[in-house]
């Protein structure tokens, strides 16, 4: 299925963009940008953003949609929350964004790490508001305190899925685990922003769109970003649909109509595409 005229990278500072990249190699950094393909990396890094990546460059799991690596990660890099910290202060970022590989090898997914990295990015960017995209962890609520006790400004899970593509195209996942993580996150600090998003194109209904959304308010969400889904490989889950912007217009109308506080939908619109702009 070719890609619609809609879908394309615009125009971009080609020096601003290589500018961004350098700080990324230099400091040895992972970005779910480079990892994912993310179509936005030109733009993003044009502009002297880049959403870091913690816990290592391989995922325990397997969801079709994603580019990551799969496989058996390696050791946690305790030099990690370090190195952002020192890429954030030289791109002079006020809002940061950190996302993650899943980690379900390890007791706590990884939430000791990312405790130290906000509390790393805070004490040397006095201002940086932070953004965390984070696993399921499994349920683990012990896990997901540590998090919360290091005071990100927002909390991001991602169901990625309607709740009936969902275990299709995330089989080591739970659509009812998701939605309860982000209840917790508001039932333990009703402060934090909470956020998520969801692809379209992956075989969905409205009918299935509006339950999700529905689901996601219920659960006290406060930002949902919805985009396209663009398949990464011929091996990966096939694009059911090309959604047009008129059509994210009207789903984004719906969702507000639901009650959504801040809703971002849109043919590239990504979970941390303009995240501080979304962030109210």
């Amino acid at each position: 299925m070719n890609l619609p005229d809609w879908i394309k990278i615009g125009k971009y500072d080609k020096k601003e963009y290589l500018k961004t990249l350098n700080i990324i190699n230099e400091n040895k950094l992972t970005t779910v940008c480079l990892e994912a393909n993310c179509p936005n990396r030109y733009e993003c890094f044009a502009n002297g953003t880049a959403t870091f990546m913690i816990l290592g460059d391989v995922c325990t799991r397997n969801c079709r949609y994603c580019n990551i690596k799969k496989g058996q990660p390696k050791a946690l890099d305790p030099t990690e929350p370090e190195k952002i910290s020192v890429a954030i202060k030289k791109m002079g970022l006020k809002y940061a964004v950190v996302t993650c590989v899943t980690r379900d090898d390890l007791p706590d997914g990884g939430a000791d790490q990312f405790a130290k990295t906000i509390k790393t990015i805070k004490k040397n960017n006095p201002g940086c508001r932070m953004e965390v995209l984070i696993s399921d962890l499994q349920g683990n609520w012990q896990a997901l305190k540590k998090i919360i006790k290091a005071k990100p400004d927002v909390i991001n899970h991602n169901l990625e899925a309607v709740k009936d593509i969902f275990a299709l195209v995330r089989p080591k996942g739970n659509y009812k685990l998701s939605l309860k993580l982000l209840k917790k996150i508001k039932e333990f600090a009703p402060e934090i922003k909470t956020k998520s998003g969801f692809m379209l194109g992956l075989g969905e209904n409205d009918k299935q769109i509006a339950e999700t959304l529905n689901d996601l308010k219920k659960g006290g969400c406060d930002i949902v970003t919805i985009g396209q889904y663009l398949q990464p490989s011929p091996q990966h889950f096939a694009v059911k649909k090309y959604y047009n912007p008129e059509e994210f217009k009207r789903i984004e109308s719906i969702a507000k109509k639901i009650g959504i506080k801040h809703v971002s939908a849109g043919p590239l619109v990504r979970s941390s595409y303009q995240a501080n702009i979304m962030y109210k």
